[in-house]
């Protein structure tokens, strides 16, 4: 059996292939845009559709169990509070760069910021997620239904719930099963795990069979590539979708396992181990150096571009963490404040102890 600390490692590796499939996912489709094109990550973005969100929202709920058993108000300052800090600091940051840099209206910047409260913003919805499926979860646990009815009713919503344009219900509805799969169903895939890496030559077959199957279900069947997504053939199917859904996190927990065990690859596991200080910040960066590449000219090639912008939006946030590390300042900006925790909750007494802020992951 794996060890705890090598079950961590390919926890963290599979989050560094998640933070990487978004970052890439959104440079693309920015790129694709502004150029009128597609490009290559268009192709691995599109391949990876059907699982490139459930399997975040799976592997998220994988260390539930730890918690969820928890009194309200401890759960609520890990679960909730936690998420919630970051979300609504980087909204006000985020708001502040493009709305009141980018345009100067103050009357549109404060609308966002307040309506954000009841509609996740941007890139972050999934933050504000994390703390909905998580209190969900809580209230599924406390009230002792089973697994089963809460893994069905769940499917049902997302296979069948039409959009209603409200994005929370649409996002609750679209990623619950897999966020509360990962709660359940965690020793299934550490076990899965474990005995993948004990059959090395089965779990690459496994890893091939399952690239070609996606790829056949999500080009075919009449699909269509897109500047900012793609339309799905087969894979479109909502039951078709849901088993990608998690044969995809299943895919990517496996590759996570096997990549950490070669020597060159630690900075992957890094990455994972912070990847909430890329998905924080890296819509700036992004954003800016797209931008300014678009004022050069210099770059024509969707390909090129997006590749070059998804480096930029990667990098500048690790660099970003690195320099407060050192140097000390806006650490507020990726580690929770003492202030930011519930009264008497083990966050605060530890920081009022000294104890460092903790981290956002």
């Amino acid at each position: 059996m794996a060890t705890t600390a090598s079950r961590l490692d390919w926890v963290d590796a599979a989050k560094g292939i998640s933070i990487i499939l978004v970052v890439m996912m959104h440079s693309a489709y920015g790129v694709g845009e502004d150029l009128g094109g597609t490009g290559i990550l268009h192709y691995i973005i599109g391949w990876a559709t059907p699982f490139r969100m459930p399997e975040f929202f799976l592997i998220s709920g994988l260390f539930m169990a730890q918690v969820v058993g928890r009194p309200w108000r401890l759960f609520a300052d890990r679960r909730v509070v936690h998420y919630f800090y970051f979300y609504f600091l980087w909204v006000i940051l985020q708001v502040l760069f493009k709305v009141g840099l980018g345009t100067g209206d103050v009357g549109e910047a404060v609308s966002q910021i307040l309506w954000s409260v009841v509609d996740p913003y941007g890139v972050l919805w999934f933050i504000y997620m994390l703390a909905i499926y998580a209190v969900a979860t809580k209230l599924l646990h406390d009230l002792k239904v089973p697994h089963w009815a809460a893994l069905g009713g769940s499917a049902a919503l997302m296979m069948f719930l039409p959009k209603t344009g409200i994005y929370t219900l649409d996002h609750f509805a679209a990623y619950a099963v897999y966020f509360y799969a990962g709660y359940a169903g965690a020793q299934l895939v550490f076990r899965i795990v474990d005995e993948a890496l004990a059959n090395i030559p089965a779990a690459l077959a496994f890893l091939v069979l399952f690239a070609v199957l996606e790829g056949v279900l999500v080009f075919g069947g009449g699909s269509a590539l897109h500047p900012r997504g793609l339309t799905m053939g087969y894979a479109a199917f909502p039951p078709l979708h849901l088993a990608l859904g998690f044969g995809g996190s299943l895919f990517v927990c496996l590759l996570g396992a096997l990549l950490i065990r070669l020597p060159f690859m630690n900075w992957l596991r890094w990455l994972g181990e912070h990847s909430i200080v890329v998905y924080l910040s890296f819509s700036i960066p992004m954003a800016a150096s797209r931008e300014l590449l678009l004022r050069t000219g210099m770059i024509k090639d969707v390909s090129s571009f997006s590749m070059l912008v998804m480096v930029v939006a990667l990098v500048s946030p690790l660099a970003l963490y690195w320099l407060m590390q050192r140097t000390g300042w806006g650490r507020f900006l990726f580690e929770r404040p003492n202030w930011a925790h519930i009264p008497g909750t083990k966050g605060r007494r530890a920081h009022a102890h000294g104890a460092k802020v903790q981290p956002a992951e």
